[in-house]
């Protein structure tokens, strides 16, 4: 999971690297040689873009680094943390849902999957199987019972 992300970032990082060197350069001076540039809106466009993908790559680089300071040994084995996938009892209604916590910044969501930083996610947290956990929402404090847990550790074992 670590890594497949590293991967993706990597390869945006990449894109917007070549971008920024090879095609941006090109279009800049594609607009300049069409003279004016207070009125020239290529111009003006290509340099929006150029600054855009400077910020851009400034955060793919912080996060990778981030990303690369984490050590899946400190990732517990034996509760809920980064790449669990956690299934729930709803104490009140008795439905069952699962989640999967990932990285704030997961480019692709898919159904189920929760940040570590929302709400559920910081709920479910360091819960092991069989504790509750208890997720304050405007209305009403849901109770959710840990019924199954697979941590990234199980995971990555089921994909060797």
């Amino acid at each position: 999971m670590i890594e497949e992300l590293k991967q993706k970032l990597a390869g945006e990082a990449e894109k917007l690297q070549y971008e920024l060197n090879v095609t941006l350069p090109n279009e800049i001076r594609k607009a300049v040689e069409l003279g004016d540039l207070r009125e020239n809106s290529e111009y003006k466009a290509a340099l929006e873009r150029q600054q855009f993908v400077q910020a851009r790559l400034g955060q793919l680089h912080q996060r990778l680094s981030k990303l690369a300071s984490i050590d899946p040994a400190q990732i517990p084995g034996d509760r809920v943390g980064l790449g669990s996938r956690v299934e729930v009892e709803d104490q009140k209604t008795h439905e069952r849902e699962t989640y999967y916590l990932v990285f704030g910044d997961a480019l692709e969501f898919e159904e189920g999957h929760v940040t570590m930083a929302s709400p559920i996610g910081r709920a479910l947290l360091g819960k092991a199987l069989g504790e509750t956990a208890y997720l304050k929402l405007p209305t009403i404090t849901r109770q959710l019972k840990v019924v199954d847990l697979k941590t990234i550790h199980d995971l990555a074992e089921r994909d060797l």
